[in-house]
């Protein structure tokens, strides 16, 4: 495993140098996962695109006097899950703008007149109606949440997830990304992964690379989350996920991060977590399906035959026959995993509510992946 001092000497990481750090991270990747490259079949829920933090770089957010601005109902939750479930699909995906009813009263109104008090009351409520009304599995990315909003929210769903991005307090300030933005404050976020622990929820988390943090700023996020797992157990799973520039946004013009950025970060980060935390990166952000098998990745994450990638819409999810390709041609086989990790199955009372357990042990085959599998 790396230290701090060693991973943060590979910053500029190159060439030969750059191709036996990655051949390092697969060594470590085969150790643990063998020839095995997991992917989850999922429809994406956006349960609201309203949100109380302005990012520089998203254009997901609306301002609630927005015409694009909603709230989705219980029905075209639905309609989607129904969608998804008769394509083989067996996670829904929720994710939403963080808390946009503590800032603005329009949407606390809208909130109330459904009746609910908050966002978390309407996506527990949501999570509910996907367990009675389909086969399939909530996994929850509402962004930083208190420790009583996790054990409301526990019950109803396989996993939950909320992308750290980055431990970099400068990039509150103004001019940067995350300023006036509440819940990037880090200490929040990493308080709510190890809330998440507390809990016994297994929970993907991740960092952003190419909004302004510095290298070693990066090297720090990925030790954090590491910390926290060593003390908890729960992180099932780190995502490395590349910036990617949108226009109308004040990073239109920003430099994304580079092939060989990306491969240095995820070798890095294989070397820095534990060999169990499985690691992805987003295929559809730059499809170098090899390059990434070979830097260490294991998982491909959630891709949708129905629904588009709703953060990053202009980047169309790659075909499961893709990566199928390109697993084979590295060595390993593709296959299909449910929302939550073969290893927090093997102890159902602790991890899951009943319901939870019995739908996971109904869809998964005894080494924990899907029962059925859709390649």
């Amino acid at each position: 495993m790396l230290s701090k001092t060693q991973a943060a000497a590979l910053e500029h990481c190159s060439g030969d140098e750059l191709i036996e750090l990655c051949k390092s991270a697969k060594s470590v990747r085969e150790q643990h996962w063998g020839q095995t490259v997991t992917y989850s079949r999922k429809v994406f829920v956006p349960l609201t695109n309203m949100c109380r933090d302005t990012c520089s770089y998203c254009t997901f957010v609306k301002h609630p006097d927005s015409p694009e601005s909603y709230i989705m109902s219980p029905q075209q939750v639905m309609d989607v899950v129904n969608d998804g479930q008769q394509i083989g699909c067996k996670e829904v995906l929720f994710s939403l703008g963080e808390k946009p009813e503590r800032r603005y009263p329009q949407v606390q109104a809208s909130l109330e007149k459904m009746g609910y008090q908050s966002m978390t009351d309407y996506l527990e409520d949501t999570c509910q109606h996907v367990i009675e009304q389909s086969n399939m599995l909530p996994h929850v990315n509402a962004g930083t949440l208190s420790l009583d909003e996790i054990r409301r929210l526990k019950p109803v769903s396989a996993s939950m997830g909320m992308m750290l991005e980055t431990v970099s307090k400068r990039l509150l300030l103004k001019g940067n990304v995350h300023y006036a933005c509440p819940d990037k404050v880090p200490v929040q976020r990493l308080r709510t992964l190890e809330r998440a622990g507390q809990l016994d929820v297994p929970f993907t988390t991740g960092i952003l690379i190419g909004i302004g943090e510095t290298w070693l700023e990066r090297v720090e996020s990925l030790i954090a989350i590491n910390e926290i797992h060593a003390q908890y157990g729960h992180i099932q799973e780190v995502i490395v996920q590349n910036f990617c520039a949108k226009e109308n946004t004040a990073m239109a013009r920003a430099t994304e991060p580079t092939l060989d950025d990306m491969l240095r970060t995820l070798a890095v980060a294989r070397l820095i977590l534990d060999p169990s935390i499985s690691l992805q990166a987003p295929p559809n952000l730059q499809a170098r399906f090899n390059a990434y098998l070979n830097s260490g990745i294991n998982d491909f994450g959630g891709i949708s035959p129905l629904t588009i990638d709703h953060i990053n819409p202009e980047k169309a999810w790659p075909q499961i026959s893709q990566l199928a390709k390109a697993s084979e041609e590295c060595g390993y086989q593709l296959q299909e995993r449910l929302a939550v990790y073969p290893k927090y199955q093997q102890s159902p009372d602790r991890y899951f509510g009943a319901t939870i357990a019995s739908r996971l042990n109904d869809i998964s085959r005894n080494d924990g992946l899907a029962a059925v599998q859709c390649l």
